[in-house]
């Protein structure tokens, strides 16, 4: 079902970052637009791939880049809903605080950087930011300790920033998808051995898509979960749970 029916998102601006290559942020995108927004992506490509290209309005973005977030913010002049989608991680992460320092700029200060340069619109719209967090911030992630340190530091973000922007009517939630089926699990999905444990270790039995990640972000995202903050929704068919 395309979760978009149940949202109407009419006269609704919407930023996802991350979301040039496909996957979650381009599902979440695709949801938004479905329901009426104005949406817009971006991503450190000069331009989205398809059928992405020329279907939104797009900013080339790099999040580790302070001006250039500070830049973006100045330009955009409404925002009712921030998606922060972008990140990324290694498998095998090399040894060494220079990597380790990389990733956590990438997926933990970049989320920091945009919902601080956007908050004076948040607050203009009293709108919400959704921040696209991991099922490796709740349990260890031996092959990507700085994605799974980063993304645990998204959650408590998260939390943090739901409390103080409560009096501002900004509203702050963040998913916590599982595995999910995207370019940047295709490694780990060509190794036979890891794609069976994950099917084996998921209780739904199977590894997430991206659209199963648009429905919850546009609830969060929706009136329907107005009186929602500081939640970290896990979205890992009950991977979790175990």
């Amino acid at each position: 079902m395309d979760p978009s029916h149940c949202f109407d998102f009419s006269g609704r601006t919407v930023l996802v970052v991350g979301a040039s290559l496909g996957g979650i942020g381009s599902a979440i995108a695709a949801g938004f637009r479905s329901g009426g927004a104005a949406v817009t992506i971006t991503g450190v490509e000069d331009e989205p791939i398809e059928p992405d290209r020329g279907r939104y309005a797009y900013e080339r973005l790099d999040v580790t880049d302070t001006e250039a977030v500070e830049a973006l913010a100045a330009r955009t002049e409404r925002l009712d809903v921030l998606v922060n989608c972008a990140g990324g991680s290694e498998r095998g992460q090399p040894p060494g605080v220079a990597p380790f320092e990389r990733f956590v700029d990438l997926n933990l200060t970049g989320v920091y950087r945009l919902c601080f340069a956007l908050l004076p619109r948040l607050r203009a719209s009293r709108g919400c930011v959704v921040n696209i967090g991991s099922m490796y911030g709740h349990v260890g992630s031996p092959k990507v300790p700085a994605y799974g340190a980063a993304k645990a530091g998204v959650h408590q973000l998260t939390k943090s920033l739901a409390i103080a922007w409560a009096e501002h009517g900004v509203r702050v939630n963040a998913i916590a998808p599982g595995f999910v089926a995207t370019a940047g699990t295709a490694v780990g999905r060509s190794d036979p051995e890891h794609y069976a444990a994950v099917v084996a270790r998921t209780p739904m039995g199977r590894w997430g898509e991206p659209e199963d990640i648009a429905g919850p972000a546009l609830f969060l995202a929706s009136p329907a979960a107005a009186f929602v903050t500081g939640v970290i929704l896990n979205v890992d068919g009950g991977y979790a749970a175990g």
